[in-house]
């Protein structure tokens, strides 16, 4: 294709961003860059009842945070601009006027009681799927079925009117969409649609088809929840005359609950405790008046680079063993046809495995500000040199960056508790006799350096008769108050001689009425 290649992400400002819709602007973005084309970013706001305030700017900050830049769009600008559609509402109307003048649409003059009743008598008649179609449209009051006097006068007169899409009653709907191959959908399983609302505003399915060939839109990547849509929005092109230039289709698959059944909601989000959304959003919901609080990844204490290398795995597989993959390295492999179809699992532990590597993976010097952080919360403070070792040494047990803290708050406090479990099984009048030496050799010391602190400590054992694993964790439990963590002889080396021999000192006085004889 010599066209450039320009795609778009068009979310509604109606609440917070789900992270399948995250997703679906990730692998716009992806393939954008890979052909060197244009991601575009358009706001559809239509439905003005459902609309939040502050909405838009949420949506920009959140692509911004998962590392996706806009070319075109609300904030950015661009030659297509308006990309808001309810800034573009005088240009739909001409046409759906257009479908109306070349027998493609007409006007509905039904109003909601007349509708209800027909639904009501198609039940009756135990019709599965009650649609206006092309079967019900003969029974309604439209301009299909009024004389054109009567329609004209209904116009004129200003009476409330929609404009519904007139659909072939025999007819087969073709797409070769990227994902799926062909997708054939007979004309009779298809209803005509609304195009245009009473209020003068236009559906979804006319606005995105507008906006879409207006904008250029070389390739619609969506959601498998729109796969039923497609076939309408072909008929739109076909009868506006715009099938030549007709965007490719992609519909990628569903994300699944962890346990593989059902579509992914932000309510078993919330059930299961995980995030859905990339970041925090708080907003009175239209619909139940109520205030909504959703948890975000950025809150949860996920890298950002690290939900993105997630995401694309939603879905996607670069047909290689590699897991970990920069933006940069994202947009090389990522291709449309490693896009599966059936949907996949959204499993909120391998997303913790990614921030883990991601964490590991970073130096030192680049954890420290997390852990200043985390400082700063507690008014505390170290030098510059001790965080880059204790974020060096902590980076291997992280899952969240907040964990420095966690796994790491020993290096700062001195232990107030004892892990029980170490001192009962390990606190021996054995290590005891241990522990009291080693404080005292270690005191003599003029400084402590890890390999110091571990011969010293071998010296002790071999005088004393005793093996390492006798003494070791009952020795870490006395520094650090728990059982687990770094090289015990590197925190040593940390900590320094003074505070080392004071914490062994302490842990003496305090569990000497715990010792096992």
């Amino acid at each position: 294709m010599n066209k450039e290649v320009r795609v778009r992400f068009a979310p509604s400002p109606t609440g917070p961003l789900h992270i399948g819709g995250v997703r679906t602007a990730l692998y716009n973005y992806l393939f954008a860059r890979k052909m060197g084309g244009k991601m575009l970013l358009r706001i559809e706001d239509t439905d003005q009842t459902r609309f939040v305030e502050n909405a838009e700017q949420y949506i920009l900050e959140a692509l911004q945070w998962i590392g996706i830049t806009i070319d075109e769009g609300p904030s950015v600008g661009g030659p297509c601009a308006p990309y808001r559609q309810s800034e573009r509402k005088p240009m739909y109307k001409q046409y759906a006027l257009q479908l109306v003048e070349s027998g493609n649409a007409y006007y509905a003059f039904d109003t909601p009681e007349e509708l209800e009743a027909m639904r009501k008598r198609l039940e009756a008649q135990k019709v599965a799927s009650p649609a206006y179609n092309a079967i019900t449209r003969t029974q309604m009051k439209n301009s299909l079925t009024l004389p054109e006097d009567e329609v004209k006068r209904r116009l004129e007169a200003g009476e409330p009117y929609v404009i519904r899409l007139k659909v072939p009653r025999k007819d087969e709907i073709r797409l070769n969409d990227l994902v799926r191959g062909w997708v054939m959908v007979h004309s009779s399983a298809i209803d005509d649609k609304v195009l245009m609302k009473s209020d003068g505003m236009p559906t979804y399915h006319l606005a995105n088809v507008v906006d879409d060939h207006l904008m250029e839109i070389t390739h619609v990547i969506r959601g498998e929840e729109w796969l039923p849509s497609a076939p309408l929005h072909v008929l739109l092109y076909k009868f506006l005359g715009w099938e030549e230039t007709m965007p490719q289709f992609a519909h990628l698959p569903l994300l699944l609950k962890p346990d593989g059944n059902g579509k992914l909601s932000k309510r078993d989000a919330d059930a299961g405790g995980f995030p859905v959304f990339p970041l925090d959003w708080k907003f009175q919901n239209k619909e139940t008046g109520k205030d909504e609080t959703w948890i975000g990844f950025r809150e949860q204490g996920y890298l950002s680079d690290a939900v993105t290398n997630f995401l694309a795995f939603l879905g996607w597989n670069p047909g290689t063993n590699q897991e970990l993959f920069t933006m940069e390295e994202l947009i090389q492999a990522f291709s449309i046809e490693r896009v599966g179809k059936s949907g996949t699992k959204f499993d909120i532990d391998k997303a913790k495995w990614f921030n883990q590597q991601y964490l590991k993976n970073k130096s030192g010097a680049e954890l420290v500000p997390f852990l200043q952080k985390e400082l700063q919360q507690r008014q505390l403070n170290a030098s510059p040199e001790s965080l880059v070792r204790i974020c060096d040494l902590l980076k291997e047990r992280l899952v969240f960056a907040h964990d420095l803290w966690n796994q790491g708050a020993y290096f700062f406090l001195s232990p107030t508790e004892y892990d029980p479990q170490v001192v009962t099984s390990k606190w021996t009048q054995e290590a005891v006799t241990v522990i009291t030496s080693y404080a005292a050799a270690l005191d003599k010391l003029p400084s402590l350096t890890a390999e110091q602190a571990k011969s010293t400590l071998n010296e002790v054992l071999e005088a004393q008769g005793v093996k390492m694993g006798k003494v070791l964790q009952a020795l870490r439990v006395a520094i650090t108050g728990v059982g687990a963590g770094p090289d015990l002889m590197q925190i040593m080396e940390v900590l320094g001689k003074q505070a080392t021999v004071a914490r062994i000192q302490q842990a003496l006085t305090v569990l000497n009425s715990k010792v096992i004889a």
